[in-house]
């Protein structure tokens, strides 16, 4: 059986994410401890961190789903252990 790739350049695949956390301090905290994982790959792929509040937002654009997955496969590892690290050292809200 032959595999026909899409020889079709596809619009780019996006996805946003918004993290809420208990104070603005906390949102920052993350931003700060994620913002400086750059994607491993130069091209195929962008991430954008903020935070507006307490809400850490991210969103991602990639030309591949497989590329995306693995992006946020990868930041959702990283925050959960961000945020289980700030539970174990409460800060001030």
């Amino acid at each position: 059986m032959a595999r026909h790739e899409n020889q079709h350049k596809t619009e780019n695949l996006e996805l946003s994410l918004e993290v809420p956390f208990p104070s603005s301090r906390h949102a920052t905290i993350a931003l700060r401890s994620l913002n400086p994982d750059r994607e491993p790959r130069k091209g195929g792929i962008s991430k954008h961190l903020s935070v507006s509040g307490r809400t850490l937002s991210v969103r991602w654009s990639a030309d591949e789903a497989r590329i995306l997955r693995v992006s946020v496969n990868s930041f959702l590892d990283n925050l959960t252990l961000v945020t289980e690290t700030m539970q174990m050292f409460p800060t001030d809200t």
